[in-house]
C-alpha cells in the first residue's frame, strides 16, 4: 500500500505560522567562548562553541506529524481515556500550516486518517476519530513505526516541512521487533507510558532516529505533559540541516565533544563537521573542541580555529555564514583559569557520563558500585565552579532522583533503567526529555515548553476548557521580544563585522614585526 495521499496546504484565515522571511542570517547565532590567552610551550587548549537557536517561531516550518498510539489490551481504562486526553491536547495546538496522521498498533496496525491539514473541520473529525479508540489485543510496535514512517515517505509535499514522529507504547513487544526499523533521518520521539513499558526498546529507536528523544513517563498523569514539551520544540523548528564545521588553524584538532551527533572528519582540511540536523527557537547545543596548540618563540596573536555553519530556513539553498575566528595571544607568563562556562559545560558531560556508568553497574546488578558513583558524581559537580548556577542545580536534582531510584535492585529495575535511559538521550542530544519530576527537571527546555507545560497541565484538569492556539502563542511570544524576527540577522552582521575588523588588525600587527 502507498499513502501518496497527503492533503494540500490550503491557506486559511489562521496566521499561526508562515510569515515572508526577509532575513536568512541570524536565525542561529554562535558564541566563540574561550580564555584570550595561552602560553608560548606546546599546550592543550578549550574552545566551547554555543549555537542557539535565534529566529522567530513566527517563521517556522509546517509541522507534518505523524503519532504512534498503543492500543493494545494492557491500554483499557484509565490508560487509554489519559492517552485521548493528552493526544486531544496536540490536535488543538496544531496550526492550519501543520499537518497530522494518526496510526495505532496492537497485533497489527492502523492508520486512521492520512495527513491531514488542521482546519476547524479536520480538527473536529479528527479529535472524534480518537475519543473513539479501544484497546485491545498485543503490542506490535514495529508494525506501528513501520505504517507511520511510510506516511512521511510517501507524501507528495515535502519541501522545506518540518517532520515528526511521536510513539507511545506502555508495554513489551510480542509481535515484530521495532529496534529492527530504519528511520532514516526521521526524527522518532518515544514515550514509554506506565511502569510496564519497555524502555530499551523505545530508546534503541530514538538512538536511530535523527534528534529524537525518549520520555519516561512512568507517573501516568504526565503523559499530557510529556507529549506538549515535545511538541513544543516541533512548533518551534527555525532551522533544519543545522551542521557546524571546525578546521585547524596553527594547532591540531584533537578532539570535538557534541554529544551523539554524527561527526566527519577530514584529515586533508583538518576539519571536524557535525550534523545536528533541526535546531528549535531558543534551543542550544555546546561543543567543547580540543586543540593542542605548537609551541611559539615569542609573543604573538593567532588565529587558531575557524568555524563555519550552514543550514536551511526555507530557501532554496542553504545558508552559509561568513567563517568565524578563535584567537588568542601566546604569552610567556602563566595563563589565567579556564573560562566558567567551559566548565560548567565539562561538569555537565562528565555528570551524564557518570550517570551512564553507573546505569550499566546497576545493569549489572552491581547497585552499591552504582550508588557509590552517583554521589563521586554529585560531589564533582561544582569543582572549579565558583558560583551557584542554574544548570549545576539541575544536575543536582537529577542525581539525586537516580539514587532515589536505586534504593534496591527492583526498584532500578521498574523505574531507574527507564530514567537513567531517558537521561542519556536528553543529554546526548542536548534536547529536553520529559522524566521524573518534569517541574523540577528542566534541562534543555525552551520557552515555548515552559508555556506548554502550564497549559498541558490546565487542559489534563478540564479538558473542556479552551487552549491558546498555536498563533497567540506566537503572539505573546512576539509581544514580549518584538524585534525578535530583525535581531538575530542584525547580530550576526555586526559580530561578522567585528570579525573582519579583528583580522585586518591581525595583518597590520604582523606587518609591523
Amino acid at each position: 500500500m502507498t499513502f501518496n495521499d497527503d492533503e494540500p496546504i490550503v491557506a486559511t484565515q489562521d496566521d499561526s505560522g508562515k510569515k515572508p522571511e526577509p532575513f536568512l542570517a541570524g536565525k542561529t547565532s554562535l558564541r566563540i567562548i574561550n580564555k584570550n590567552e595561552a602560553p608560548l610551550e606546546e599546550s592543550e587548549f578549550k574552545v566551547m562553541l554555543e549555537l542557539t537557536g535565534a529566529g522567530s517561531s513566527n517563521e517556522r516550518r509546517g509541522l507534518d506529524l505523524v503519532m504512534v498510539l498503543d492500543v493494545s489490551g494492557s491500554m483499557k481504562g484509565a490508560k487509554l481515556e489519559k492517552m485521548i486526553i493528552a493526544t486531544r491536547f496536540v490536535i488543538k495546538k496544531l496550526g492550519s500550516i501543520d499537518r497530522l496522521s494518526v496510526v495505532t498498533f496492537a497485533a497489527s496496525s492502523e492508520r486512521l486518517f492520512p495527513l491531514r491539514q488542521i482546519t476547524e473541520l479536520s480538527r473536529t473529525e479528527i479529535e472524534n476519530k480518537v475519543k473513539a479508540l479501544a484497546a485491545g489485543g498485543a503490542t506490535n510496535m514495529a508494525a506501528g513505526l513501520q505504517t507511520g514512517l511510510q506516511v512521511l515517505s510517501d507524501r507528495k509535499l515535502t519541501s522545506g516541512r518540518a517532520v515528526g514522529i511521536m510513539l507511545m507504547s506502555d508495554g513489551i513487544q510480542t509481535d515484530g521487533d521495532a529496534t529492527m526499523v530504519s528511520v532514516e533521518k526521521v526524527p522518532v520521539h518515544t514515550f514509554g507510558y506506565g511502569e510496564d513499558h519497555d524502555p530499551k526498546v523505545l530508546k534503541a529507536i530514538t538512538d536511530k532516529s535523527f534528534g529524537g528523544t525518549f520520555a519516561d513517563v512512568q507517573n501516568e498523569d504526565n503523559l499530557s505533559i510529556a507529549f506538549s514539551q515535545c511538541l513544543g520544540g516541533l512548533l518551534s523548528v527555525v532551522v533544519q540541516d543545522l551542521k557546524l564545521t571546525v578546521t585547524k588553524i596553527e594547532s591540531t584538532i584533537k578532539n570535538v565533544s557534541a554529544g551523539s551527533y554524527p561527526q566527519s572528519r577530514d584529515d586533508t582540511a583538518g576539519s571536524v563537521t557535525i550534523t545536528f540536523g533541526d535546531l528549535y527557537a531558543k534551543e542550544l547545543r555546546k561543543v567543547i573542541v580540543d586543540l593542542l596548540l605548537p609551541a611559539v618563540t615569542e609573543r604573538v596573536g593567532a588565529d587558531i580555529l575557524e568555524i563555519s555553519y550552514t543550514y536551511s530556513a526555507g530557501g532554496v539553498k542553504p545558508f552559509e555564514a561568513n567563517p568565524l575566528l578563535a584567537n588568542i595571544t601566546r604569552i610567556g607568563t602563566l595563563v589565567g583559569p579556564e573560562r566558567e562556562e567551559v566548565k560548567i559545560e565539562e561538569n555537565r558531560v562528565r555528570t551524564a557520563q557518570m550517570m551512564k556508568e553507573a546505569r550499566v553497574m546497576a545493569d549489572e546488578k552491581k547497585l552499591e558500585d552504582a550508588q557509590d558513583k552517583l554521589v563521586e558524581a554529585e560531589n564533582l559537580l561544582e569543582d572549579g565552579v565558583k558560583e551557584s548556577n542554574p544548570l549545576i542545580e539541575m544536575l543536582k536534582s537529577e542525581l539525586q532522583q537516580l539514587l532515589k531510584f536505586m534504593q534496591s535492585q527492583a526498584i532500578y529495575e521498574k523505574q531507574g533503567r527507564p530514567f537513567a535511559l531517558s537521561s542519556e538521550t536528553s543529554h546526548d542530544r542536548q534536547r529536553f526529555a520529559a522524566r521524573g519530576d518534569v517541574e523540577d527537571l528542566r534541562l534543555f527546555a525552551t520557552p515555548r515548553m515552559d508555556t506548554y507545560l502550564k497549559q498541558a497541565k490546565s487542559f489534563d484538569d478540564d479538558p473542556s476548557l479552551p487552549l491558546p492556539t498555536v498563533a497567540e502563542d506566537v503572539k505573546q511570544e512576539l509581544a514580549a521580544d518584538p524585534l525578535a524576527s530583525i535581531l538575530g540577522a542584525l547580530s550576526y552582521y555586526i559580530q561578522t563585522a567585528i570579525q573582519s575588523l579583528k583580522s585586518i588588525d591581525n595583518i597590520l600587527n604582523r606587518s609591523r614585526r
